[in-house]
């Protein structure tokens, strides 16, 4: 019984260990690097398919889906980086699609209360907001185009660490998830 419960959780366990990993180097360095999410894509797509066989590997294959499919316009925005992205594709193929949606859900909205706090700290609530305003106006203009002064690559923004957050919210999704077992 207990081996099953440990081959359950081993792709949850990795996931956690996945963000942590990534979380620490981003607030460290602010980047993600892909020798970090590229074999942990893998890991993931590995451990599902050798634990669950074809189902196992579908289920990975959907989480990392989902994952990179709905960040892939914030990305193609200028609005989070491509490491961001990359991890949260890695980290659907441990967790599968369900679990993928929740965590990146928590994770939107940790980061936007961090942002808010960030904003009002570092007192730059009427340039946030002028800025927010200046990204709606362009898009409903413009359409989804980047814009060159509003974006990650834009130096005086407030940008935070997603890994960071992303970490945070895999560690309580999962912890939530396991205490309903």
């Amino acid at each position: 019984m207990m081996a099953i419960l440990s081959n359950l959780h081993l792709p949850w366990i990795l996931a956690v260990i996945l963000t942590l990993v990534a979380g620490l180097g981003d607030l460290r360095t602010r980047r993600i690097p892909n020798r970090l999410t590229v074999p942990a894509l893998l890991a993931g797509l590995g451990v599902n398919g050798l634990l669950g066989g074809w189902h196992g590997l579908l289920f990975s294959l959907e989480g990392a889906g989902l994952g990179l499919g709905l960040l892939l316009p914030l990305v193609l925005l200028r609005g989070l980086g491509a490491g961001d992205w990359k991890l949260m594709g890695a980290l659907g193929a441990f967790v599968g699609p369900a679990m993928t949606f929740t965590i990146l859900f928590v994770s939107m909205c940790l980061a936007a209360a961090w942002g808010v706090v960030e904003m009002i700290r570092q007192r730059r609530v009427k340039t946030t907001l002028w800025n927010l305003w200046e990204l709606v106006h362009g898009f409903v203009l413009f359409g989804l185009q980047p814009n060159p002064n509003i974006s990650i690559d834009t130096q005086p923004l407030i940008k935070l660490p997603f890994g960071v957050v992303t970490a945070v919210a895999t560690a309580a999704a999962l912890s939530a998830a396991w205490l309903r077992l």
